[in-house]
């Protein structure tokens, strides 16, 4: 993946990278994998908090950054810029003239308080394309306060919905607002401005606030609440739990198997390898109401089966049934997989 070839899409293209953490350098760090050439700007000092952010007693030994910030800057030059200086000021402007995009993440009214905000690299690079990505956006009650992916997750009604079925909410470990909200929503809107200012010579500023972004992409629980007016109840809608053939079930080892049969043709595909065709005809695209009784008698049924073999078993079972049944893997299983090891 971290491989540049000669003829990747962006190659020519300059980014300067302001952003710290997660979501800014991950999205400039796609636009490098693209063939971009991108040159990360930190304060002196400690620099980017991602340098000391799970630092290992090795890395520290070895007096380098973290794993966590090595990665995340894998091909990108470093450079160092203070940006409080008048020096350090002129110094960003000059390498903004050359540059095709530069990417922030500061809080809302930073970079305009350093001298450096959208109007002055306009005026400096009519054809700049200037990312920021932000919490809440640039504007807006919400502009100016401080979150984690935890918070915008939770304003945007997505925490709501990762619960199990008695109503306790899950914490992911997939940071859903800083990869999805952020990190992607960045690379697609740099890319559509960088295509718009090569086609008319002028740039943008994109603003991504990434519980918008998410809040917009919650499409199912938004239409549902459109539709009946609440929102799905987790544990009992329809890919939250509320159909045995799109849920996930333990196995005898306590290891899980994930069952998405949506599908009519998949579901009843899974019953014959569960030994169970009679159950093909339960399925909600035949009337059977989602969440209702019949559905959650089945789900349970379905639990009980899959509760007699190992992971393991159950994953040989289902390799040649074309049905949308998979193993649950933990991440050092899924960084061994043939899939990701091609």
């Amino acid at each position: 993946m971290s491989q540049v070839f000669d003829d990747a899409p962006l190659a020519g293209v300059r980014v300067l990278d302001l952003t710290r953490l997660l979501p800014g350098p991950f999205a400039t760090l796609h636009l490098r994998r693209l063939g971009a050439d991108v040159l990360k700007i930190e304060a002196p000092g400690a620099g980017d908090e991602a340098r000391t952010m799970m630092r290992s007693a090795e890395d520290v030994a070895q007096g380098r950054p973290s794993l966590f910030f090595r990665r995340l800057n894998e091909g990108k030059r470093l450079h160092r810029i203070d940006l409080r200086l008048p020096a350090g000021r002129e110094e960003l402007l000059a390498l903004v003239r050359d540059a095709d995009v530069l990417v922030e993440g500061f809080r809302p009214g930073v970079m305009d308080k350093l001298g450096v905000g959208w109007s002055v690299l306009r005026d400096v690079n009519p054809r700049l394309v200037m990312g920021s990505i932000s919490g809440y956006g640039q504007t807006g009650p919400f502009a100016h306060k401080a979150g984690h992916d935890l918070n915008y997750i939770g304003y945007a009604g997505v925490l709501d919905q990762i619960a199990t079925r008695e109503g306790e909410l899950a914490i992911p470990n997939f940071q859903i607002a800083d990869l999805f909200g952020g990190t992607q929503a960045a690379v697609s809107g740099l890319l559509a401005a960088l295509l718009a200012a090569q086609r008319t010579g002028r740039g943008r500023h994109v603003d991504v606030s990434m519980t918008h972004v998410v809040h917009e992409h919650n499409l199912l629980a938004r239409l549902a609440v459109e539709a009946t007016g609440r929102a799905p109840m987790p544990g009992r809608d329809l890919l939250t739990g509320g159909v045995p053939c799109y849920n996930v079930y333990r196995t005898r080892d306590g290891r899980w198997m994930a069952v998405g049969a949506l599908e009519l043709k998949f579901w009843r595909a899974a019953c014959e390898v569960l030994g169970h065709p009679e159950w093909g005809d339960r399925h909600w695209s035949l009337g059977q109401a989602v969440g209702g009784e019949d559905a959650m008698a089945l789900r349970e049924a379905v639990a009980a089966v899959f509760a007699t073999r190992s992971q393991a078993e159950w994953t040989a079972a289902f390799e040649a049934a074309d049905c949308c049944v998979s193993p649950v893997l933990r991440m050092d299983e899924a960084m061994r997989h043939p899939l990701f090891n091609q």
